[in-house]
């Protein structure tokens, strides 16, 4: 205890440390809430100067949570400097009013590195009875080149932050609502729960996600999901071509116009188009490959399968499934049979992929 209370009666005061807050994407009520907080952390840890690194497309945020983001910027309990850096970083859609709020708002054209900033600053008082900052540790002799600065740290939001925002941007909602979606009709003509199931829990977890904090249109977002489910009828018809094409028709209109305010929170065509093309593969390619290989039996042809018996397992509206010799089919019939879950049947016909049956006969 007396050599931990010399040591801590001789240690030297703590250096002046300069923290850079990263601000980049859509930012959402989640994200301003990590700048508040990182501004209220710096003052705590006494830093020397905090930095907010701002390049970001838009505030998506709520009209409280940007309030009370632009009132601490505009009065901070720590030496505050808003830099739109690096190069080509930008600041719209609103965060115009963040920066400016800030004691100094820096751009990437007067200081284009965190390094010649925190140069720049040293000496500086950023309000009216401010001290001066305190950025430069040592003078360096005349005829030498560079500076020592002060150590400077870069915080992030955290991981589940990083992870949300993964479905924050129109085309990444987009891609993930539909990818979901997909691997959902997947999974569900695939007979059986797997690993898809939970790609398309995540999936649609991130598109909800990035849906609730960005403006959305309404009607193309029911769109979307009429789309896909327009596609999975068709599957289930046997390929209705005109089925995929309005499918992907409306699919791609949704895309482009999923956000309600397009000049403030724009949608990528490059993200739609390769959100459309993979709902495409999946439903023409996968989807009917994976439904032939589990609805297949090893011992017997299709036309073989011509007078079996079997159960039905879905209600025919005319359009059901069966069970014959083991193997799950989809199946048709007509309305009048009335065939429910339950009642045995038999086939009477093979067309395509789903076999054409009826009510078997009861048996003396």
């Amino acid at each position: 205890m007396a050599l931990l209370a010399i040591s801590l009666v001789g240690s030297p005061q703590s250096e002046p440390v300069v923290e850079v807050i990263e601000l980049t994407g859509y930012v959402d009520d989640a994200s301003l809430g990590y700048v508040r907080d990182s501004i209220n952390d710096a003052a705590e840890a006494a830093r020397e100067l905090a930095i907010i690194q701002l390049d970001a497309e838009a505030v998506v945020g709520s009209a409280a949570a940007i309030d009370a983001t632009v009132a601490l910027i505009s009065d901070p309990p720590v030496p505050l400097v808003v830099w739109v850096g690096p190069a080509p970083a930008v600041a719209r859609g609103g965060l115009e009013a963040l920066a400016a709020a800030a004691p100094l708002s820096v751009s990437s054209d007067d200081a284009p590195s965190i390094r010649q900033l925190v140069q720049d600053l040293n000496g500086v008082s950023l309000r009216p009875g401010d001290p001066p900052l305190t950025t430069i540790t040592d003078e360096v002799p005349t005829g030498v080149a560079g500076v020592t600065t002060v150590p400077v740290t870069f915080t992030q939001p955290g991981l589940w932050h990083r992870f949300l925002h993964l479905g924050a941007s129109p085309e990444a909602a987009f891609f993930f609502l539909v990818a979901g979606l997909t691997l959902v009709a997947f999974e569900y003509f695939a007979l059986g729960p797997g690993l898809a199931s939970g790609v398309a829990a995540v999936s649609l977890f991130l598109a909800a996600y990035g849906l609730g904090v960005m403006p959305i249109r309404p009607l193309a977002l029911g769109g979307a999901l009429a789309s896909v489910l327009l596609l999975a009828v068709g599957h289930q018809r046997g390929g209705v071509l005109a089925f995929t094409v309005l499918a992907t028709a409306l699919l791609t209109w949704s895309g482009f116009n999923l956000s309600a305010a397009p000049e403030l929170v724009p949608i990528g065509g490059v993200g739609v188009v390769f959100a459309v093309l993979l709902v495409l593969f999946f439903f023409l390619v996968a989807i009917p490959a994976v439904t032939r290989a589990r609805m297949s039996t090893q011992t017997i042809g299709r036309q073989a399968l011509i007078g079996q018996e079997g159960t039905a397992v879905l209600d025919f509206s005319p359009e059901g499934s069966v069970v014959v010799n083991g193997a799950q089919w989809p199946a048709t019939a007509h309305r009048e049979a009335a065939i429910r879950a339950g009642d045995p049947v038999v086939v009477t016909a093979v067309a395509g992929r789903e076999l054409e049956v009826e009510p078997r006969p009861a048996k003396n």
